[in-house]
């Protein structure tokens, strides 16, 4: 079955974005046309990065493929959805001309409502010292209220009268939580008003998207599935509780789109050639030094959603090799491996060492992640531009030696590899890495 899942391998930023939105306009199996691509899970905290003629553009809900008319976009039921970032970036994709027609908004994900947004803020500041660092749009709050059966479905606004008792009741409590922790109460009537605006915005998008995905699956068409974040942010086997709310896993995939169990034919996991991370929590390879903040700066480190500066480190393959086994990878692409031109000396972290000193290549349990020391290899760097290389033969051999020892490493072929921002700056591997 043609489904290709499109899964971030480490902390998220890996360039999911720029690999959907490649392979949508260039085939995604075997040259073949991408029929459509889904967004599985996650809400408007993390954006895809997508740099195509047209521009440059952060998509926080649009799935990655909406820059190809023919690909159909879902915003899958296992999303979480802002109206209104969704609506304002409808807005940025509209102005350069492009049509929305194959937009399409599953009914049953859930709401990410105004409170939801002041309730992240209220427990962050609760939490003082010990904050996640959550994005604070509310994310948390809206996958909380999906499993306490509180939430809102985007469906939902296409019957506003019917739910008003239901939102009352629910707004009443939150009120009750808002207001103990000093935060403003949400005023119903006002709430309502926005969601009849959001309605007439939204409702030629919104859809029972099982019957999309059933037919395109029965047809052989090819569907990409398009995860947010990385697996060390899954919800059950990240670094928790340093994680976001939902599962980027590549088998939720097929929970968030509606697909069956033995849907995969493949699974990408999308590598940068070091590490990053936004917020709080265990980075065992991240560099406190000239290094990590030459990084950075080369990089261009800052959160696509938020802005904020990265926290960048050498590559971890342990990481790499548990992302590897909880998720099936079938290939990798290596994102940025232009950023590290300018180093002499690179290193890869190949095992941890335990504050007892055993030393272990498998990853702990996320309370002993904090105290491992990383044991690295070092290899020579190129020290020259890559930025302009086309194919695989372009790249020095420097560059080649250390993108098969990520595949030695990780036990995965790397098919793809990335120089720069561009569609074009992505290519292939050459047979055997």
């Amino acid at each position: 079955m043609p489904v290709i899942a499109v899964v971030g391998a480490q902390w998220g930023d890996e360039g999911k974005g720029r690999v959907v939105d490649y392979l949508t306009a260039t085939g995604g199996r075997d040259g073949g046309p991408v029929d459509m691509v889904i967004r599985y899970q996650g809400g408007d905290n993390a954006g895809h990065t997508v740099v195509n003629a047209l521009g440059e553009f952060r998509l926080h809900l649009v799935p990655s493929g909406i820059f190809s008319p023919p690909t159909r976009c879902v915003i899958g039921t296992g999303c979480v959805v802002n109206p209104e970032t969704l609506i304002e970036e409808m807005d940025s994709l509209s102005a350069v001309g492009l049509s929305l027609d194959n937009l399409y908004i599953s009914s049953r994900a859930h709401l990410t409502l105004p409170h939801h947004r002041q309730l992240d803020g209220l427990e962050e500041r609760i939490r003082g010292g010990k904050a996640l660092g959550t994005t604070q749009k509310g994310i948390g709050p809206t996958y909380s209220d999906k499993a306490a059966r509180w939430g809102l479905r985007v469906g939902d606004l296409l019957r506003i009268e019917q739910v008003r008792d239901r939102l009352a009741n629910h707004i009443a409590c939150k009120n009750q939580l808002i207001q103990a922790w000093g935060g403003d109460p949400v005023d119903l009537e006002a709430l309502l008003e926005q969601c009849v605006r959001w309605r007439q915005r939204l409702a030629p998008h919104i859809v029972d998207t099982l019957p999309l995905t059933h037919a395109a699956l029965q047809a052989d068409h090819t569907i990409l599935l398009e995860g947010q974040l990385g697996v060390m942010r899954d919800l059950d086997w990240g670094a928790y509780p340093y994680v976001t709310s939902s599962n980027p896993l590549a088998s939720y995939g097929l929970v968030g789109a509606g697909l069956p169990a033995r849907a995969i034919d493949r699974v990408i996991g999308v590598v940068k050639a070091y590490v990053t991370a936004v917020g709080a929590g265990p980075l065992p390879t991240e560099l406190h030094d000239e290094v990590g903040e030459a990084l950075r700066c080369i990089g261009q480190e800052y959160g696509a959603t938020t802005g904020r500066p990265r926290r960048c480190g050498w590559l971890d393959a342990v990481a790499l090799e548990y992302a590897h086994w909880l998720n099936g990878f079938t290939e990798l692409v290596i994102t940025k491996l232009d950023v590290l031109d300018r180093f002499a000396e690179i290193k890869i972290c190949v095992g941890y060492r335990l504050p007892s000193g055993e030393e272990i290549a498998h990853m702990p349990d996320p309370a002993t992640l904090d105290e491992v020391t990383p044991i690295y290899e070092t290899w020579l760097g190129w020290c020259c531009d890559t930025s302009g290389a086309r194919s695989w033969e372009d790249l020095p051999l420097a560059a080649r030696r250390y993108v098969q020892r990520i595949q030695e490493l990780v036990g995965v072929p790397v098919r793809w590899v990335s120089v720069g921002k561009e569609r074009e700056a992505i290519i292939p591997v050459g047979v055997g890495a």
